[in-house]
């Protein structure tokens, strides 16, 4: 694969967002928040007590469509960095990875950086939804997740 190529399989969105980083992390790091504020409207549902809090936790989602995936958590800095890849129940992810990296601007203001990378995804059946996932749906995430945590 060219550099090139490698580049196009990185898809990244940022936006500050008028709260500290406590509120938003716990929005992410608790999978049972995450339908609230997925922009890419493929999350269904999570168990409760699932909160990560290191690398290597593992957390189950429910998709929309009723498949379940297994996340593994592989960076975990809290309140900064999160980042896991998925997988089918029980199968070693294929490839791919989505990583939340926040950096308080001021006591009241974080940028949030969303990025989704599939330069090592090597499942062709996932292809298609990887090159869907677009910039516009994960400022769509960071949208959703100013919403639920700016203050008034």
């Amino acid at each position: 694969m060219t550099t090139e190529q490698q580049a196009s399989r990185v898809v990244s969105a940022s936006r500050e967002i008028a709260a500290g980083p406590g509120p938003i992390f716990e929005l992410i790091a608790d999978p049972a928040q995450q339908p609230r504020w997925d922009g890419n409207d493929n999350l269904a549902g999570a168990p409760a007590g699932q909160r990560v809090r290191r690398a290597g936790d593992v957390f189950t989602m429910t998709l929309t469509k009723g498949d379940i995936r297994e996340n593994h958590v592989v960076e975990f800095d809290e309140g900064r960095r999160i980042a896991w890849t998925p997988a089918e129940p029980g199968q070693e992810p294929p490839g791919h990875l989505w990583r939340w990296e926040l950096e308080p601007v001021d006591a009241s203001r974080t940028r949030v950086t969303c990025t989704y990378d599939w330069t090592r995804l090597n499942d062709e059946k996932r292809l298609p939804r990887a090159r869907a996932t677009t910039p516009d749906k994960l400022h769509a995430s960071l949208d959703r997740l100013a919403a639920l945590t700016e203050l008034a």
